[in-house]
């Protein structure tokens, strides 16, 4: 029997799209239901690596670990990863397909639709419920004709779409009534009920505009979703990150950790749950902001790492970090961080930059060179050195994920990570490069904060160098812990029964 489906579709991007299919897959998971994600075209820079070496957007994986099931490739066939402003690398069911401009990656939307309805026909033969997201808005007219992610799929599966409006932003109704003015009669037909995220306040002050609404548009509010701040999902736009640029930052901390804010920066959810540690301040630095004398300065990673480091090397604060590094300050890079970290990149093939070469910060003694080729893996480790900001890390196991086009060489002994297991076959290589003197570290490990017996060896040793306490057992939700709260949350203040007719579903 194919699976039944439900789409969420928003008014806008960052409405809350990601969030709403992650919460409605824990929800059907402890309802007992077979269920699992899926988004046709993703754009983001935070991906992920499958068990198989397939690249995907990090938001499907959320929502899969939410279902309880194993991330695949079908569940984001398409995923494009900004280079600049115009400029994309397309990824189709896992592997990049290369560099593309806006205009030819439209070109092939013919090519590519028979890859999105492929997918959905493999993850219906396997599941009870297929939860689609859309992305932007179904209302965007100069795209329409070539939609790949909302209409056309809910079109393709008959899906009914729950629509999604942020009331934090301002103007929900407009939002709402115009988005289902856009759309066109059999598309409307879709639409089986409204959703309002992010409100604060008194709901009965809400009440009138909701029943002025459901009388208008004949449609039904499916449930309003309060604002909250103790649930922490991983999120992949960048939106998400500029709202964290732009919080107040927390002054109950006894370490200071500087994030250096990239311009093409990936996969910043690696830090999450440092800015989750009690006692620690996770702030992120750009152009103009200070970066001060940060107990730590972490360099992320990145899809566009020539031109970053150009980037560091204008407004000055590759020299900033340099200096701050031969003073004693530690330092780690992540992925593209790693490589900025060493001696000097080579570009022959030009795979990031017209530039052959660029002079790297020169705090580790190795070299990168970019091929056209990717390395994507998952990976396990353990750590096998024992100094400097791994003085307590020695023996300890990590797990994570890499994503990079450039290797690196150089670091021979002074790799602190034995690679015991990548892509789930057994190895013996090692990665990554620590200083001399310890304070510097370089791995291409994604996810390495993750690991909370590392993450609390390293923010001890910080903390003992400052000569402060730290908590190490500080409470900390796991990621399962945050779906159920989640999917408490949007239980609460959801309309289940609306839900489930939708969906042509009996409630448990």
């Amino acid at each position: 029997m194919p699976a039944k489906t439900l789409m969420v579709q928003g008014t806008a991007s960052s409405v809350g799209k990601s969030i709403m299919v992650t919460a409605l897959c824990r929800i059907l998971k402890q309802d007992g239901w077979k269920v699992v994600p899926f988004k046709a075209q993703n754009m983001s820079l935070n991906s992920f690596v499958t068990r198989d070496g397939g690249e995907v957007g990090r938001a499907q994986v959320v929502q899969a670990e939410a279902a309880g099931v194993e991330p695949t490739v079908e569940m984001n066939p398409i995923l494009l990863k900004p280079e600049a402003d115009n400029r994309s690398q397309v990824v189709v069911m896992g592997k990049p397909l290369g560099g593309l401009i806006a205009k030819d990656y439209y070109s092939l939307r013919e090519r590519l639709w028979p890859v999105v309805t492929a997918s959905l026909e493999r993850l219906s033969a396997e599941y009870d419920v297929i939860l689609i997201e859309g992305a932007g808005s179904p209302a965007e007219v100069n795209l329409k004709d070539r939609d790949m992610v909302n209409m056309r799929v809910a079109l393709h599966c008959q899906a009914p779409v729950l629509l999604v409006a942020d009331i934090d932003r301002g103007g929900v109704f407009a939002s709402l009534v115009g988005t289902l003015e856009l759309l066109e009669p059999e598309e409307r037909a879709l639409i089986r009920a409204f959703v309002i995220n992010k409100f604060r306040g008194d709901l009965t002050l809400l009440e009138p505009g909701l029943k002025w609404l459901e009388e208008r548009t004949k449609v039904p509010v499916a449930g309003v979703i309060p604002y909250y701040h103790d649930i922490h999902i991983a999120e992949e736009d960048s939106v998400s990150l500029e709202r964290r640029r732009a919080m107040k930052q927390r002054s109950d901390y006894v370490l200071d950790i500087a994030v250096i804010g990239l311009p093409h920066i990936s996969n910043f959810d690696d830090f999450d749950p440092l800015e989750q540690e009690q006692g620690v301040r996770l702030r992120y630095v750009e152009s103009g902001d200070e970066l001060g004398e940060p107990d730590l300065i972490i360099i992320p990673g990145t899809k566009s790492t020539m031109a970053d480091l150009m980037y560091l090397k204008s407004i000055g604060l590759a020299q900033e970090i340099a200096g701050l590094a031969h003073k004693g300050k530690p330092v780690i890079g992540i992925c593209g961080g790693y490589q900025m970290l060493g001696r000097v990149l080579l570009d022959p093939e030009h795979v990031e930059s017209a530039d052959p070469e660029a002079e790297g910060l020169g705090l580790l003694p190795v070299t990168t060179t970019f091929f056209s080729s990717k390395s994507t893996h998952q990976i396990r480790g353990t750590v096998v050195i024992r100094r400097g900001l791994l003085q307590g890390a020695s023996g300890l196991s990590l797990s994570g994920y890499e994503i990079h086009m450039g290797q690196t060489s150089g670091a021979q002994t002074s790799a602190p990570l034995r690679i015991d297991e990548r892509s789930r076959k057994a190895c013996q290589d090692f990665d990554g490069c620590l200083s001399a003197d310890g304070n510097v570290l370089g791995t291409y490990l994604h996810g390495l904060f993750h690991n909370a017996a590392f993450r609390r060896s390293i923010l001890c040793e910080l903390a003992a160098r400052k000569g402060v306490a730290f908590h190490a057992t500080s409470k900390v939700l796991s990621k399962e812990e945050q779906y159920d709260r989640l999917a408490d949350l949007v239980r609460g203040s959801l309309n289940m029964e609306l839900t489930y007719r939708a969906l042509g579903l009996k409630r448990p």
